[in-house]
């Protein structure tokens, strides 16, 4: 005979009952809600109630002692408008930072396990200091229907991925939507997305932050600072709600629910940029928020006098291969695969998964094995940012366990080397372009582990990397300190902005050609929010702090930039239209189909005659057709030509076979509209025996 759940306690006004451990934070039972939160060293804790909004708690309800079982305390609360309720908890324990440990019950701790936050709705509306619970746990409704949306999981080999950031997106008023930089006005903007080809989307962080941790005045102009970035996470469960047009009214889980919907409807997969190495806590002297006050020495990687690790420059690092830690960012992305579909997650300063309680890198990361076997995630791909703040750089060898791919940092320092035309580049460059079979192959790994990038949100725009020999981060307030020093940029003769033509015609033809090499290469490539249309961040290369119009998105560049938008739009097309480019295995520079044509072949000025030396200032590769017919190819042959050198150079042509003819599909140094031609409107090229590349100059022929 089934029984009914009864409550077995009483406090005030609340019916109680023993709670159930499993699963943390806050869950719907028949008739109540059960509250459970893990702490190891707590001696007690007490749920704290608030009426949405209210200054004041409407209860305290202490958890009775046998409502702990084991380091978990749990209780169902029945009879609770969830819906107009927010909720917290105090912690008792020892109050001993020597020891680590930071209890103290003036603290109100926000759940870490909290599927919606409040208290910060409304995008930079300013804290008010006298707030004794600032970010507050909510249950959010669970009514959403998505109808048949189910992840996309499209090949890994044919993504095209662009990193955005959620508000810079469409917060310029030019943008023309309705609700300028939030989910909602992202959804409008779907139409520019499919049109630029893009097929996943790579938020910036979305998970829910502060954006006036660390806030500060800009030196120059006087203009508030802020966490614009959002890197810096205090709800792993939580959209952001300051990126809800509905965020005031509580609505932001729907809407960032409504937004994945449209996004796959549109065959856009979503991928979100994930920040489990720190948290919004900070070091010695940061806030307590959650983990400090729930359970310090759990979270957190200590020292023996309880000072913070800091492998990430932020202060903090979380103690990932501890069990428990293990098992919160396990059950955080299993949540976001399950609940809003995710398609993939990209690990910030992912190198501090794989490090022990104690510091040291583990050769077989706990964490990082589960994530890539864990039957939830199984269709999410996985891709890190092989580095950390701690000098563990792992490009190449991170533990990838047969699933996870890299943010290639070598594929972009080499790219921009060349592009500018150093010397002793082109034979790096030739790995590179085959998806760095230097740094994979010899693991048992794919050319999609490589994922491919110029730029991104680290560093300069494209249109600056062609613009600046120096980094301009004074606006910063950090006294030009912050930000890499090391950005193999070219300011192509001036600094900065300039009426120039010459110069300003080299930066165009420059920005082509790293669009050219960035699409025809193996790997899965990764173009930065506005580089297709020439955005610039006036030479700043690390715009963390900026809630600007200089930051966002530029509209009107569509206008003034659109040959490069043209020309970006169908390079993207062009690898679409080309398995070849998207190889799954390794070229191997043999014929195995016997076409007569190895499937990748390498010249110089001369055919069959590469030149790789250290004052070599150009590279061209032939790709065989036939053997792209293995991958559902046309059999079209693929020439690619890159010359970084400052004069012209004359290139031999290899000759194709019978009855094929070469056809100019990609030119940099003709002006636009000539500079590419559409899929299938290639111009037959009169001399098929020799092509000029003009100084610091691309072109691609197709042979059909």
């Amino acid at each position: 005979m089934r029984s009914r759940h009864q409550p077995t306690h009483r406090h005030d006004r609340f019916h109680l009952r023993y709670g159930h451990p499993l699963p943390f934070g806050a869950s719907h039972v028949p008739g109540g809600v059960n509250f459970s939160v893990y702490s190891h060293h707590a001696t007690g804790c007490t749920l704290v109630l608030f009426e949405r909004g209210a200054s004041t708690p409407m209860a305290e309800i202490p958890f009775p002692p046998e409502y702990k079982l084991g380091d978990v305390f749990s209780m169902i609360v029945y009879d609770l408008e969830y819906e107009n309720m927010e909720y917290g908890f105090r912690m008792d324990g020892p109050d001993e930072p020597l020891e680590g440990q930071l209890f103290d019950r003036k603290n109100i701790c926000l759940d870490p396990y909290a599927r919606e936050i409040g208290g910060r709705d409304i995008w930079l509306k300013e804290p008010q200091p006298t707030d004794i619970f600032p970010h507050r746990g909510r249950i959010p409704y669970e009514d959403f229907d998505w109808g048949h949306d189910r992840p996309i999981a499209l090949p890994e080999e044919d993504l095209v991925v662009y990193e955005m950031h959620v508000r810079g997106f469409t917060r310029n008023e030019n943008s023309g939507v309705k609700h300028p930089g939030s989910f909602a006005g992202m959804m409008e903007k779907i139409d520019y997305l499919k049109e630029l080809g893009v097929n996943c989307v790579e938020l910036m962080p979305v998970f829910e932050f502060d954006e006036w941790e660390n806030s500060r005045t800009n030196p120059l102009t006087g203009d508030t600072l802020c966490n614009y970035w959002g890197y810096s996470t205090v709800g792993f469960f939580a959209p952001k709600s300051g990126y809800a047009a509905t965020g005031h009214f509580g609505k932001q889980v729907a809407e960032f629910k409504q937004l994945i919907q449209a996004l796959h409807k549109a065959g856009i997969q979503v991928m979100l940029d994930v920040v489990f190495n720190h948290t919004a806590e900070g070091g010695n002297g940061g806030p307590v928020l959650s983990f400090k006050g729930i359970d310090n020495k759990t979270y957190y990687m200590l020292d023996q006098e309880g000072n913070y690790a800091n492998y990430t420059g932020c202060g903090n690092t979380l103690n990932c291969n501890h069990p428990v830690v293990r098992d919160f960012v396990l059950e955080c992305l299993r949540y976001w695969a399950a609940e809003y579909h995710m398609d993939g997650f990209r690990f910030d300063l992912a190198s501090v998964l794989g490090r022990s309680m104690d510091g040291t890198p583990l050769a077989n990361p706990p964490l990082l094995e589960a994530l890539a076997h864990d039957p939830v995630l199984s269709h999410c791909d996985l891709i890190a940012e092989a580095w950390d703040a701690g000098g563990l750089y792992q490009v190449g060898s991170f533990p990838d366990y047969e699933r996870w791919s890299e943010w290639n940092g070598k594929y972009r320092d080499a790219a921009r080397r060349f592009l500018k035309g150093d010397p002793g580049t082109a034979g790096e460059m030739v790995q590179r372009v085959m998806g760095s079979p230097d740094l994979y192959q010899a693991a048992g790994r794919r050319p999609q582990a490589s994922v491919n990038f110029i730029t991104c949100h680290d560093g300069f725009t494209l249109a600056d990397l062609f613009s600046y020999n120096e980094k301009r981060n004074l606006e910063n307030g950090e006294t030009n300190r912050d930000g890499a020093n090391d950005n193999n940029s070219w300011n192509c003769g001036e600094e900065g902005p300039t009426d120039h033509p010459e110069i300003n015609a080299l930066r165009l033809r420059l920005r082509k050609n790293a669009m050219a090499l960035l699409f025809l290469s193996q790997g899965t490539p990764m173009l930065y929010m506005g580089d297709e249309c020439g955005r610039t961040q006036r030479g700043n290369n690390n715009a963390y702090c900026h809630d600007a119009e200089w930051n966002w998105f530029d509209w009107k560049l569509l206008e003034k930039e659109q040959d490069l938008f043209n020309f970006t739009k169908q390079m993207i097309a062009f690898r679409k239209a080309h398995p070849v480019l998207r190889s799954t295995e390794w070229m191997t520079g043999r014929d195995t189909v016997c076409s007569g044509y190895p499937d990748i072949s390498w010249h110089g000025v001369a055919a069959w005659k590469p030149d790789w030396s250290v004052n070599s200032h150009s590279l061209a590769f032939m790709l065989c057709g036939r053997h792209g017919q293995r991958m559902g190819g046309n059999g079209n042959f693929i020439y690619a030509a890159f010359n970084s050198w400052y004069l012209p150079l004359r290139f031999t042509l290899p000759v194709l076979p019978r009855r094929m003819h070469w056809y100019l599909y990609a030119d940099t140094m003709r002006p636009s509209p000539n500079d590419i031609a559409a899929l299938g409107k290639e111009t037959l090229l009169e001399n098929q025996r020799v092509f000029t590349a003009g100084g610091r100059s691309c072109f691609i022929l197709i042979g059909k």
